[in-house]
């Protein structure tokens, strides 16, 4: 039996490419049964919309907490 490569590019290489909107709507799906610890008066967004924004501002560069809410 062949070793098997240590590199998963050649196997990653061969899968199709996600979009954006295809790999946001899965994080979406992903985070929308997070419980919401908040109260129920003054929430305007879901959790999961805001823990999606956080996540995208982070992939993009963002690090401190102001940049994220920026």
């Amino acid at each position: 039996m062949p070793a098997l490569p240590s590199s998963l590019i050649s196997s990653v290489s061969c899968a199709p490419a996600l979009t954006v909107s295809e790999a946001a709507g899965g994080l979406l799906a992903a985070l929308a049964d997070l419980p919401d610890p908040r109260a129920r008066r003054g929430v305007r967004h879901r959790l999961s919309v805001v823990v999606t924004a956080a996540v995208c501002a982070v992939v993009a560069g963002n690090r401190s907490y102001t940049a994220i809410a920026e």
